[in-house]
C-alpha cells in the first residue's frame, strides 16, 4: 500500500495519503488545509483520489476539503454526528485567528463498522466519541495501521473541553475499542508523531 503523510496548516495537522499499489486508486484523510501541497504529493504518487475522509469536522482538519474535492472528484465521508462542525469551520478558525473554508456537505456517511474499499485496500471505520460526537478511527488490519485523528496521540489523548467533547466516553472508547487492536499495530494520529498499540498501552498516562 502507498502511505504517505503531508503535514498542512497552522496547527500542523497530518493529513494522509493513501493508495492501492495495483491499481492506483487513492484515498485523503483530513485535508486541513494546504490543498496544493495535498495535490501535488496525490500527483506525484499517480493516484486517483477516490474519497476524501474526514476522521472528524473540527476546523483545522478540513479547511483543504473544498478544494481536494474540487480538483479530484472525490467523494465526501464523515460521521454523521460531526456534520454540525462543517458549517462553522470558518467561524471556528477565525476565532484562533485562522483562516478555513467550509467544506461541502458529505456524499455519504461513516458509521461504526463502515467497510472502505480503494483498489485492492480495505479500511474499517471504528467510531470513537469524546473528541467529537463523530470522531472515527481508520483502520487498515491488512497493513497493521490505525489512523487515530484527534482520538489518540502518542502517549496523549484528544482534548475534551470543546463543544461535544467528554473525557470519560473518550478514554473508554480507546480502552475498548483500540486498545485491544494487536500490539504492533501502527498509530497514525491526527497531529505528532507515530506509536504503536502496545507502546500507548503501555505508556499513554492518560489510559492508566
Amino acid at each position: 500500500m502507498i502511505f504517505e503523510s503531508v503535514v498542512v496548516g497552522e496547527l500542523g495537522v497530518n493529513c494522509f495519503i493513501l493508495g492501492c499499489e495495483k491499481t492506483k486508486e487513492g484515498i485523503v484523510v483530513d485535508p486541513g488545509g494546504e490543498p496544493g501541497r495535498i495535490l501535488a504529493a496525490v500527483s506525484q504518487l499517480g493516484l486517483s483520489v477516490k474519497y476524501v475522509i474526514n476522521t472528524h469536522g473540527h476546523f483545522d482538519h478540513v479547511g483543504g476539503v473544498k478544494e481536494v474535492l474540487a480538483a479530484t472528484g472525490a467523494r465526501y465521508l464523515v460521521h454523521r454526528e460531526d456534520v454540525p462542525f462543517l458549517s462553522r469551520a470558518s467561524d471556528s478558525a477565525r476565532a484562533y485567528g485562522l483562516r478555513a473554508e467550509n467544506p461541502p456537505l458529505p456524499d455519504e456517511f461513516m458509521e461504526d463498522g463502515l467497510t472502505v474499499s480503494f483498489g485492492e485496500c480495505r479500511l474499517k471505520v471504528i467510531h470513537t466519541p469524546g473528541h467529537t460526537p463523530g470522531g472515527c478511527c481508520l483502520y487498515l488490519e491488512d497493513e497493521n495501521v490505525v489512523i487515530t485523528g484527534d482520538t489518540l496521540f502518542a502517549e496523549s489523548v484528544g482534548r475534551t473541553d470543546l463543544p461535544g467533547g467528554s473525557h470519560e466516553i473518550l478514554v473508554a472508547g480507546i480502552r475498548d475499542r483500540l486498545l485491544n487492536l494487536p500490539e504492533e499495530t501502527s498509530v497514525w494520529p491526527g497531529h505528532g508523531p507515530a506509536s504503536t498499540i502496545g507502546h500507548e498501552r503501555r505508556h499513554n498516562p492518560y489510559l492508566h
